[in-house]
């Protein structure tokens, strides 16, 4: 693996972790109580990760660029399949750190509630007293929280399928449009830009389907008309269909690109 594409590894290593982490904000706002402030931190994090996903398109089309011109276009394929793989190791490291990424964001939003400034808060997680705090909350996941995963979900399968599918779409929307540039040359640049109608489309889904029932849920977590548990639970099952979406993005990728390539010429 050259230089180039580690960094592009390593970016979508921590757009996707970072997109992981984000559910255990809902966590700590019940935790805490502080739902609104629990919801801005959630959607900071959601929309950081959703929007830095686009700026890989331009790190990935200059791969592409350097592979061509180094006559190695036969092996952009298993350099995307790494890229993949990357969201989904990310994804599963994030799962393993929501207990220690919960108890942090629990801290980060009573720190906020008592002084008000987002400056103060990033100060404090840089200075020895913010990294002590992240020392003292690091929790692995105990055994009796995977094996209460076969309890109550909180959510239907169906929410699951679409979460997984949503998620699979943003994290194959750009490579596979950028790699059906390479198989369509002709139409590269309409066939990349397609990955904005893909992106958009499972955007709307999260929006549409997935978000508003973890929102409801959140509200009933608050309320007591569920337990905390069932509520972390929700949380991890969310997690893992998001794991499962970056896994069947794998599957999908070529499929993917070799239809896009083909409804750029009919655009």
């Amino acid at each position: 693996m050259d230089t180039q594409l580690a960094v592009i590894c390593v970016l979508t290593f921590a757009i996707n972790l970072i997109g992981t982490l984000a559910y255990a904000a809902r966590i700590a706002g019940v935790r805490t109580r502080r739902i609104a402030l629990s919801f801005a931190l959630f959607n900071i994090l959601v929309l950081f990760s959703r929007t830095s996903n686009s700026f890989l398109g331009p790190f990935l089309a200059k791969r592409i660029e350097t592979r061509i011109t180094d006559g190695g276009g036969h092996a952009l394929y298993g350099d995307f399949q790494l890229v993949l793989l990357s969201a989904t190791l990310a994804v599963f490291v994030g799962i393993v750190l929501v207990p220690t990424s919960q108890r942090l964001f629990a801290k980060a939003i009573g720190y906020f509630q008592e002084h008000r400034s987002t400056a103060k808060l990033v100060l404090r997680s840089a200075s020895p007293a913010g990294l002590r705090t992240v020392r003292e909350a690091i929790a692995p996941p105990r055994l009796d929280q995977l094996r209460a995963l076969v309890n109550e979900r909180g959510v239907g399968w169906g929410v699951l399928l679409a979460n997984c599918l949503a998620q699979a779409l943003i994290t194959v929307g750009v490579a596979a449009s950028l790699y059906a540039g390479y198989l369509n040359p002709e139409y590269r640049v309409t066939a990349s830009q397609l990955s904005a109608v893909i992106n958009g489309f499972a955007t709307i889904l999260l929006f549409a389907l997935i978000d508003p029932q973890l929102s409801v849920m959140t509200d009933d977590a608050v309320e007591g008309r569920v337990s905390e548990a069932l509520f972390r639970r929700t949380i991890v099952w969310i997690s893992l269909s998001r794991l499962a979406g970056t896994v069947l993005a794998q599957v999908l990728f070529l499929p993917a690109a070799q239809l896009v390539a083909l409804i750029a010429n009919h655009v």
